[in-house]
């Protein structure tokens, strides 16, 4: 049997372990030989809660494991950020890493990998909403904030929570193939290439607030006038700057261009709209300045890798 070793800590998050956990099961159920045993330890045996209330019970203590692994797997949660403080644990994870063919992480976990010294040059992916923090906390790590999930030689990390399934489902189709990780997926009635990467689930604009009063004001402005003239020139009269002088102050104090930020104003108004009414794409587009159908449709595949009519139906509150 391949050996899964999960680790778990107080207030993980119970999905980003039963979803691989019943990947590996349903592998095994479904004929891969060999099969997965899933084991599930912490820094000390027992009752271990979780996010959610549930207590899920470790029964094996990191420091006494000595048992060959084929996959150690880590979970995230929201208290990765204590987890990550606690030496205990995180010496755990790098001594269960040397029996181990192969280490991952689901979701935030990819934290406590890093500062258990496994990531040192390699590329990783975590939850979206800690992207920039895994690059800027650990420079070594090459960070990929929109990939489902990285493999790196032995080195698997996933993006948030549900993502975990899809690198499970990566792990057996490279374990055994891709004809019996498509029939776990089909029972599991998951997607086995989810389409897209985890920009569509994420936040859709990441700036910094600006210190100047006028460029406070344009933003507001331009949320309200998407179908205007938002281009680096008009943006400029409308400040009444020079286009060079503003264009140097906004990169400045928000981190991103005119027209990096424009776009992801669009983008997010767009999402909104295809969220929560059923207006045609023709409309759309114009609503938030974009124009044509065909636009929307080339921005969206750009920035989250997934067509509008498709983000609609999946994301859509009427």
């Amino acid at each position: 049997m391949r050996v899964v070793l999960m680790v778990v800590y107080d207030g993980f998050q119970l999905l980003d372990l039963a979803g691989p956990a019943d990947v590996f099961t349903a592998a095994a159920a479904l004929g891969a030989t060999p099969g997965y045993r899933v084991e599930v330890a912490a820094t000390r045996a027992g009752p271990v809660r979780t996010s959610s209330g549930v207590v899920v019970t470790a029964e094996h203590t990191l420091a006494d494991w000595h048992e060959p692994v084929n996959t150690l797997l880590v979970a995230g949660g929201l208290t990765v950020w204590t987890a990550s403080a606690d030496l205990e644990l995180v010496a755990g994870i790098r001594r269960a890493a040397t029996y181990a063919e192969r280490v991952g992480s689901v979701c935030t976990g990819t934290f406590l990998l890093a500062h258990a010294g496994l990531l040192d040059g390699r590329r990783a992916t975590t939850h979206w909403s800690g992207g920039e923090l895994l690059a800027e906390q650990f420079p070594s790590v090459t960070t990929e904030p929109d990939r489902i999930y990285v493999r790196d030689g032995p080195v698997w990390t996933s993006a948030g929570v549900t993502a975990g399934i899809d690198l499970a489902l990566a792990i057996v189709a490279a374990d055994h193939g891709p004809d019996l990780a498509r029939e776990v997926a089909r029972w599991l009635v998951v997607y086995l290439h989810r389409p897209g990467g985890q920009s569509q689930f994420s936040a859709p604009l990441a700036a910094n607030p600006p210190k100047r009063n006028s460029l406070r004001t344009l933003q507001v402005w331009m949320e309200d006038h998407l179908s205007a003239d938002l281009s680096l020139a008009g943006l400029a009269e409308q400040v009444g700057m020079s286009t060079r002088h503003f264009s140097r102050v906004f990169v400045s104090e928000t981190g991103t261009t005119p027209a990096r930020y424009v776009e992801q104003v669009r983008i997010g108004a767009a999402r909104r709209l295809l969220e929560t009414t059923d207006q045609p794409m023709d409309r759309v587009a114009a609503a938030v300045g974009l124009g044509s159908p065909e636009t929307l449709y080339r921005i969206f595949h750009r920035h989250l890798g997934i067509p509008p009519g498709e983000y609609r139906a999946r994301f859509t509150r009427f």
